[in-house]
This record gives structure tokens, C-alpha cells and sequence, in this order.
């Protein structure tokens, strides 16, 4: 499924190539909270990074999160490039040299209609903040850190795959 996707001023826009466009992974760690999830989380498609498209390049910008060891105090930073708009601060998407052919758009970027997907996962829940009520449905999953399922397994498993 091809995506069109945008920052909120517009000097951003971009278009992607989507297998996994389903937006059913919630993540409630506070590194997706706090770049990109107003509702305390936020919601990473897939894509095929060699499909990207990129109008207004010279506004993106790149973040590291810094990653904290809680028993030594450590301090290193995520390998993972989260892209956003460096005019008006809009997240746009997350690539990590791990795993190079993989793009993750966030779905508040995306301008295509997204299908509604028949179940969500709320991953990282451990992570989350105090004040967010997950909003967990019946057929609904719930994780404390990371499933086991990946995006590729999920959409694989329910026929979703485009």
C-alpha cells in the first residue's frame, strides 16, 4: 500500500511503500510517549525503506534517544533515527541501521486512509505514564515490555498483508 505522508506546516511531505499499513501497535514507552504520543502512545507502521520518497529533506531532522541503565546510571544513545520536522516538530519516522530495508512510519503522519485493523497490541505498558488508561478492546493484546509477535507475524496472521 503506498503511503503519503506529511508533517503538520506542509515543508514535509513523503511517500512510502507500506506491507504492514495496519495501525494496531501501540507503544507506550516514554520514547514514543514523548516524541510522538499526545494520547501516551504512539503508533509505528511498516514500510520498505528503499521506497521512500522525500520532498523538503533540508527540514528533517534526526533524534537519538538517550537510553538510561538503571543499575549502573549508564547513559548511551538508540542507534534508531526518528525523523521529524524541524519547522514545526512533527514525528514523521523511525529507521535504525539494524535493520536497514525497514522504515516505521508513524501513523500521525500519514495522510492515506489507514485500515482499521480487527485487534490492536499495547505494547510497553510497563513503560507507561501514569495518567494513561489504555483503552483495551476484547481480541485486544497487552504486553508489559516488547510481544514476541513482529509487525510482519501480526499482519501475516490475520491476512492482512498487502
Amino acid at each position: 500500500m503506498l503511503l503519503e505522508g506529511s508533517c503538520h506546516c506542509g515543508a514535509v511531505r513523503f511517500t512510502v511503500e507500506a506491507r504492514h499499513p495496519y495501525p494496531f501497535n501501540l507503544c507506550y514507552c516514554s520514547i514514543c510517549r514523548k516524541t510522538a504520543g499526545g494520547g501516551g502512545f504512539a503508533i509505528n507502521l511498516g514500510a520498505s525503506a528503499d521506497t521512500l520518497t522525500l520532498e523538503g529533506g533540508a527540514h528533517v531532522r534526526s533524534y537519538h534517544a538517550r537510553l538510561h541503565e538503571d543499575e549502573s546510571g549508564e547513559v548511551t544513545y538508540s542507534e534508531g533515527e526518528r525523523k521529524f520536522c524541524g519547522l514545526c516538530g512533527s514525528a514523521l519516522w523511525v529507521w535504525d541501521p539494524r535493520w536497514p530495508e525497514l522504515l516505521h512510519p508513524h501513523a500521525s503522519a500519514i495522510d492515506t486512509p489507514l485500515p482499521v485493523p480487527p485487534e490492536r497490541t499495547h505494547l510497553m505498558l510497563g513503560s507507561k505514564a501514569p495518567w494513561v488508561e489504555p483503552c483495551v478492546g476484547p481480541s485486544d493484546q497487552s504486553f508489559e515490555g516488547y510481544p514476541d509477535e513482529s509487525l510482519a507475524a501480526w499482519h501475516q496472521r490475520l491476512g492482512l498483508e498487502r
